[in-house]
């Protein structure tokens, strides 16, 4: 089987992010915004961990400008977030590929929080009101996403044949 040509791999990450970037701002119920999950830092972990020489500060800062445009936040909020969340990503991305899915999820739960934490902290900055500790449930809610995710993407990117050495 031949490997996914590179213009191919990228129309794959495009997608998947678009839909990322859709999902965290299409119209939910109101009592489920509150645990709305992380869409975009979701599949951006997926894409790093799969291809990590390329995807990572960049892509998660671009995609983090488009989440500020698309929600209509401060210019860079999310792009400072998600850059964050996913440098601990790639920092740690050799030995978190090793773990079991369910390590990986609670691995994934603390990055979030910290993420949101910083987010918490730009929030009270701007003079917004500081939520409950309801803040926190995204991470929780992603983090659980993260085993399916994770098993619905891997048959499509090993049919495709996607790999770090195209």
């Amino acid at each position: 089987m031949s490997r996914m040509p590179l213009n191919n791999l990228w129309a794959l990450i495009i997608v998947s992010l678009t839909i990322a970037l859709v999902l965290s701002v299409a119209p939910i119920p109101v009592f489920l915004e509150t645990a709305r999950p992380l869409w975009v830092p979701l599949f951006l972990t997926y894409w790093v961990l799969i291809v990590p020489d390329r995807v990572g500060l960049t892509t998660a800062w671009v995609c983090g400008l488009l989440q500020d445009i698309l929600s209509y936040t401060f210019l860079g909020q999310h792009a400072l977030i998600y850059s964050v969340m996913i440098f601990f990503v790639v920092f740690v991305h050799r030995r978190f590929s090793m773990f079991p899915v369910w390590q990986q999820a609670a691995a994934l739960f603390v990055f979030y929080v910290l993420g949101l934490l910083l987010q918490l902290w730009l929030m009270a900055l701007g003079g917004q009101r500081i939520p409950a500790l309801s803040f926190l449930l995204p991470a929780l809610v992603s983090s659980l996403l993260w085993p399916w995710l994770f098993f619905l993407m891997r048959p499509l990117t090993k049919r495709l044949t996607v790999s770090s050495e195209d």
